[in-house]
């Protein structure tokens, strides 16, 4: 295929780049990004997308990036899920490329954006990929699979600082609960906070899965990517990749990745230097019997089910991240406590109003890293066009991403676990300190950057 830019191509990138570089001087007005006017805006405003991963997760992210970029090509392993979205009157339209190898969308330049909604342990191969080829990326959460992926995507976006990233933590967006509790932390209205809770649920257990031929739809070997080589179970693709630690990190990483988030942002956990000091995994169970932090079976789920992993941070916080209580955050502090999740904020300051006339507009924007609110997406293809970093940034993200992996890494072996936060090192302890990465398959390596960059 020919992948010459075209005269549209051009007037868009050149369009780009003037509206962020003017934005960088302060001259690009607000204008509020309602889903009708910009989708009637002329086709050269509109960035052209990629969309890698096209499942269930990936369906829905697809059509959010349709109200504001034309997707012109769509790519999964399992051609089932490609041909869907291609058709799909809110995505591919019937017009849009299908493949089943992402670097087929990372080769064409008149693709701007990619979005990267695959199984977790693709997440960071493909985004700095994505990053080296000049594309904006939006990319799901859990973003890593281990602490060394935090450290070589940070680095990533250091290097193309030119480009947006924005992590799918879309509680970050939801101004009347999340951002109002994170307001009320910051302003000290809970006094000083001495514990929170975060519920995350456990995973499901389930097996032994029989091994079955994988559909002829799916390339399984692809999928598999970094992961070792092993016989398809359906239970271990598709959704279900989430409950197993060669895929994922289970809960820990599934609604950590949103819960944990919120609660590092909160309490100014969310910089480079920062975070737990001892973890504390004696208190977990899993599904399977473990050895020196490996299950012994390889036919059921193996993520942990039923924890709670105690995280102390230097200040005398502790975050107990818990599959025990109501999935969300209570926050307790010397002036009272507070819970919030998706559906609810709750207690005494909110009953009470505390926060009457402290949650400003200007709060929401200054939360907002100094945009004015809008929805998740909106604010991804905001900054693409006027520059500065999304609210669900790269560099904030891992700071919480830490966190959830040494509460995975400490349930695993089933003891306490200690990190230097200064240097991202797990210290004293030197078999747990090998979870810090995992080998990588031959062929599916995740490209290196350079460890000067890395800090």
């Amino acid at each position: 295929m020919n992948h010459k830019a075209s005269t549209t191509r051009t007037d868009r990138r050149t369009f780009l780049k003037s509206t962020t570089l003017a934005a960088g001087a302060g001259l690009v007005p607000y204008f509020h990004w309602t889903q009708p006017a910009f989708a009637n805006r002329s086709s050269n405003d509109r960035p052209t997308v990629g969309c890698i991963g096209v499942g269930s997760m990936g369906t829905g992210d697809a059509k959010h990036h349709n109200r504001f970029g034309d997707i012109i090509a769509v790519c999964d392993v399992d051609s089932r899920h490609a041909d869907r979205a291609k058709n799909d009157k809110e995505i591919g339209k019937g017009k849009a490329d299908s493949y089943k190898d992402y670097r087929k969308i990372l080769d064409r330049d008149d693709i701007e954006v990619v979005s990267v909604v695959t199984p977790d342990h693709w997440h960071i191969k493909i985004a700095i990929e994505a990053l080296e080829a000049g594309k904006h990326v939006f990319c799901q959460k859990p973003l890593t699979l281990t602490l060394e992926e935090n450290q070589l995507i940070r680095a990533a976006c250091k290097k193309h600082s030119d480009q947006v990233f924005l992590v799918g933590t879309q509680q970050r967006s939801s101004k009347g609960r999340f951002m109002r509790a994170v307001n009320m932390v910051q302003k000290g209205l809970l006094g000083d906070i001495k514990s929170i809770k975060v519920g995350i649920d456990g995973s499901p257990t389930g097996g032994p899965f029989p091994v079955v031929e994988p559909p002829k739809e799916l390339d399984w070997d692809m999928w598999l990517g970094q992961a070792p080589k092993v016989d398809y179970r359906e239970k271990r693709c598709h959704y279900e990749f989430r409950w197993w630690y060669e895929y994922s990190g289970g809960k820990f990483t599934d609604w950590g990745a949103h819960h944990v988030d919120i609660a590092t942002w909160a309490i100014g956990q969310d910089k480079m230097g920062m975070g737990p000091v001892e973890i504390d995994g004696t208190d977990a169970k899993h599904p399977v019997e473990y050895k020196d932090g490996y299950p012994l079976q390889d036919d059921c789920y193996n993520t942990s089910h039923d924890y709670s992993v105690k995280c102390k941070f230097e200040n005398g916080i502790v975050m107990d991240i818990t599959s025990r209580g109501d999935n969300g955050i209570l926050f307790e502090g010397t002036k009272g406590r507070m819970f919030v999740n998706r559906g609810k904020i709750t207690g005494a300051p909110i009953e009470e109003n505390w926060d009457e006339g402290k949650y400003t507009e200007e709060d929401q924007i200054g939360l907002y890293k100094g945009k004015q609110h809008e929805d998740h997406k909106a604010n991804f293809y905001r900054c693409i066009r006027e520059g500065g970093l999304p609210v669900s940034d790269v560099f904030s993200h891992v700071q919480a991403m830490n966190t959830c992996h040494l509460a995975a890494i400490a349930a695993r072996l089933g003891r306490v676990i200690k990190w230097d936060p200064e240097t991202e090192q797990i210290v004293g302890d030197d078999q747990a300190a090998t979870f810090a990465s995992r080998k990588q398959r031959e062929g599916f390596e995740i490209m290196q950057v350079e460890e000067t960059t890395l800090r």
